[in-house]
């Protein structure tokens, strides 16, 4: 009888090894496939990002050239803008400048109304 529990227990502990190697292969498989899963999300996530970049650089090409346009007329506008006001400072110029010293130089000083209406 010893000898049949002996085989029984063998054969159990050779049943208990192959359970054993099928679980472990399992759990590597398990990991690979969760590995080729993230794998493919990440391509997916990268393939999606592209075409959107894609498009919106599209769409920002489109869009963006009457922005530009408008952008260049406001620049030549300016620019007409300030060449017509610094030909007028190199006309007009020195005048300005011999008021500005007349009214500092030449000081009249005054009552404000407010106060010598009180004082009336």
């Amino acid at each position: 009888m010893s000898a049949q529990n002996s085989a029984g227990i063998q054969t159990l502990l050779d049943a208990e090894r192959e359970a054993q190697k099928i679980v472990q292969k399992a759990r590597e498989y398990r990991t690979k496939k969760v590995k080729d899963a993230r794998t493919e999300a990440q391509k997916e996530i990268d393939e999606y990002r592209n075409q959107k970049e894609e498009e919106f650089k599209k769409f920002e090409s489109e869009h963006g050239s009457g922005n530009k346009k408008a952008e260049d007329e406001a620049n030549k506008e300016a620019e007409a803008k300030i060449k017509e006001i610094q030909q007028i400072g190199e006309k007009l110029g020195s005048k300005v400048v011999e008021e500005l010293l007349q009214a500092v130089v030449n000081v009249k000083p005054e009552v404000p109304s407010k106060i010598a209406a009180t004082k009336a």
